[in-house]
């Protein structure tokens, strides 16, 4: 097994998951799926005076002699039988045991094909009632009202459990650097409170383990670690140790806690939306272990910070999010009720500039520049619109640091250090701008956060832990406060809204318009080509190749094989020609209204849907269902490809929760189709419906990306209109506006 060294290139990627040691205060044996031992740590030997050595290849029944057990003599192959056919160890850990007149925990775990048989002391140095400290810390932590509250609380109350020297909770930014946002400390040591870390302190693969591994303890870094041992075979490979409790630590991250001062330290995960928010970090200056049971409550703890963080999380975001929806609303009804464009988001109190926390919003629009609050000057701003106009890829662009990519800016980075822009009609050169202001921020590092280099023996340039924590500080400039999600998510509903008005008033002959047409002229021309100069050959092609695979018994398996892929790609291509004619024959097909009953129709779908899908652990449910005006073929196939997809891409949550409801309005009625599905990028949100276009997280699933453009054009054909909301992991809801018959 070859020595990983890190250096300067590879620290992000130290395999810190396979070290090929331990801590040396308890002892690991592994066996492997027939019950024998391939590894064994060598400081074994201190426990059971028996050599690593001798145990490898050994059945597990050479351990169990070793360990005297007032039950079974095969104690522990009953244990692992247990453990295999339940699919889970937390029944079963910890299990205590005595070596030597003294009570050990014995901790079983999982290594890819290999049981973990880890051991360590029962003895803590921190003797607690669990449970009642537990209940006790809950109620304390969620006793505060707001966020901080909840995190000072939480630093307070694990240290109560632990009783280390100095409890931080440690947050991670975007950049990936951290923070220390709360702190509990004894009163002879200097606060950390208020200190950021750079993230290389704690690298991408640690962050990583920190997700799996949710308690994490150092119990004394001057201890020397103890090797794994196993078969001397030059196949051999190192031990996966992730779901270890006493993986020994990276080396570089000794160096670094001895350089801070610091013998001890626990980690606690703090989990947000499935990601590391922070840490709960425990440092101590002596020598300090906290068994598997002071851990596991720990760790409880933790579970319970990260679900009431998410809660209040959300709860603050949400207020900033109600007043961001409501100047939508306001925008909305005023590019609704006859107001022009520009009139409609520059003419009122509620305007454009309300719709983020700009200081500055512009609009271009119809070859004119309106501004409002502090913004750069007219020329700045035809300037910074040609560079946009030819840098914009996607629909939305922001920066925090505006001058670092386009450089005239630094001529106004007291009004323009950050941008948000949108992008109307880039053909007009159309666009929404909002303008942040620098903030100077000076950040307190706890030293230089630049890692200090030297050089190694074998010329390699070596990391080394930085030696100074003292306070370094650092003046950000050019930079603005960040733009939120809220923000830019509110900024792309604001974007439909303005495209949805700008359809409506359709009367005035735009570019944009009349290239839509001529696409949509050529996508019939196409349509027809395909369906005459494809359909028939392709049938032909299926038609024999079924006869040769039925009649023809000379064919081996894979020919049989590769006959079949032929069939199934003909029927693939024969769905997808379907598509583009369904696409096409909206745009020929007049409208036949009529009153719907929107009960039937969404019933029968979903007795339809189900016997066709067949779909596993979905749960349909079927809310208010107000009638509406419309053709009914047509809003058959709107509500058919929506509810198929919403089925479609949440089949893998378990279970799979899908709703429709619709609601009755003054002017129109609003169908909402939600999903606890993939959810879709807020970057998709305008190309969801454009031909062909697929995001990339469901090119697993079955699709032609031809659907949701035939649903748009429906709904555009009823006058109605279409939007979502939607988060990667948590699913999606599309809004589906028809104008009520007055």
């Amino acid at each position: 097994m070859q020595h990983f060294k890190a250096d300067l290139t590879n620290c992000d990627i130290e395999p810190i998951h396979i070290p090929g040691k331990i801590q040396s205060h308890g002892f690991l044996v592994a066996v492997n799926a027939a019950f024998n031992i391939n590894y064994v740590s060598e400081n074994i030997v201190e426990w059971l005076s028996v050599s690593a050595q001798s145990l490898l290849n050994q059945p597990i029944t050479q351990l169990e002699k070793l360990l005297p057990h007032d039950g079974a003599s095969d104690f522990l192959t009953q244990l692992l039988q247990f453990g295999r056919h339940n699919q889970g160890l937390e029944s079963i850990n910890p299990y205590k045991i005595n070596i030597k007149g003294n009570d050990y925990n014995l901790i079983i775990g999982k290594s890819e094909s290999n049981f973990l048989l880890e051991f360590e002391p029962v003895a803590t140095a921190s003797e607690v009632d669990i449970q009642k400290t537990i209940g006790r810390a809950v109620s304390e932590m969620l006793g505060g009202k707001q966020l901080q509250e909840l995190l000072d609380n939480a630093a307070a109350q694990v240290k109560t459990l632990i009783g280390y020297d100095r409890v931080m909770i440690y947050k991670f930014l975007e950049d990936g650097h951290g923070e220390v946002i709360a702190e509990v400390a004894n009163p002879d040591l200097d606060p950390f409170l208020g200190l950021h870390y750079p993230a290389t302190d704690i690298p991408k693969q640690a962050r990583e383990l920190y997700k799996v591994n949710l308690v994490r303890i150092i119990t004394d870094v001057n201890t020397e670690p103890s090797p794994i041992l196993t078969f001397r075979d030059e196949n051999a490979v190192p031990l996966d140790l992730t779901g270890s409790v006493l993986r020994a630590v990276s080396p570089i991250h000794i160096q670094y806690l001895k350089n801070m001062g610091v013998a001890s330290s626990f980690s606690i995960s703090l989990i947000y939306r499935n990601e590391l928010w922070g840490l709960i970090a425990c440092h101590n200056y002596t020598p300090r272990f906290i068994n598997f049971n002071a851990r596991e409550a720990s760790r409880v703890i933790g579970q319970v910070v990260s679900s009431a963080l998410e809660y209040k999380q959300d709860e603050e975001n949400s207020v900033k999010t109600r007043e961001f929806k409501a100047v939508i609303e306001s925008l909305s009804f005023q590019l609704r009720n006859g107001s022009n464009i520009k009139e409609a988001l520059a003419g009122f109190d509620t305007n454009l500039l309300k719709v983020t926390n700009a200081i500055g919003a512009v609009l271009v629009f119809e070859n004119e520049i309106t501004q409002l609050g502090q913004t750069p000057d007219k020329d700045q701003l035809q300037q910074l619109v040609s560079w946009l106009l030819k840098n914009m890829k996607d629909q939305v662009y922001h920066t925090s640091n505006l001058s670092a990519v386009y450089t005239p800016a630094k001529a106004y980075i007291d009004v323009g250090s950050g941008m948000l822009a949108c992008s109307l009609s880039k053909e007009l050169g159309e666009l929404l701008i909002w303008f942040k202001p620098e903030k100077l921020t000076t950040v307190k590092w706890a030293g230089n956060p630049d890692k200090a280099v030297i050089s190694g023996d074998d010329g390699l340039l070596d990391l080394s832990p930085r030696k100074s924590f003292d306070v370094w500080l650092q003046t950000v400039r050019n930079t603005s406060e960040r733009w939120s999600r809220e923000e830019i998510g509110h900024v792309l509903k604001l974007r439909e809204e303005v495209m949805f008005a700008i359809n409506r008033q359709a009367n005035q002959v735009r570019i944009l318009n009349e290239k839509l047409q001529q696409a949509y002229e050529e996508l019939d021309t196409f349509s027809f080509t395909v369906s005459h100069d494809l359909r028939t050959p392709l049938s032909t092609i299926k038609n024999y190749s079924e006869l040769l695979l039925e009649f023809n018994t000379s064919l081996d398996d894979e020919a049989r094989r590769l006959v079949t892929k032929v069939i199934g790609a003909a029927d693939k291509l024969n769905m997808l020609i379907k598509e583009v004619l369904n696409y096409s024959r909206v745009g020929r097909a007049d409208i036949s209204y009529e009153l719907i009953n929107m009960h039937n129709l969404l019933h029968d779908l979903k007795n339809e849907l189900t016997v066709a899908l067949q779909p596993q652990n979905l749960q349909l449910t079927i809310g208010d269902t107000p009638d509406i005006h419309g053709d009914t073929v047509m809003v058959m196939q709107i509500f058919t490809n929506l509810l198929n997809n919403a089925i479609k891409y949440s089949s893998r949550s378990n279970p799979s929760i899908v709703k429709i409801s619709g609601v009755e309005n003054t002017h129109d009625i609003v169908y909402a189709i939600s999903d606890n599905g993939v959810g879709i990028d807020v970057n998709y949100y305008s190309r969801i419906f454009d031909l062909f276009r697929r995001m990339d997280n469901v090119r697993e699933y079955d699709g032609t990306g031809v659907g949701l453009a035939i649903v748009k054009r429906i709904v555009e054909k009823h006058n109605g209109r279409i939007w979502l909301e939607s988060e990667i992991g948590v699913g999606t809801i599309f809004y589906v506006s028809f104008k009520k018959q007055m």
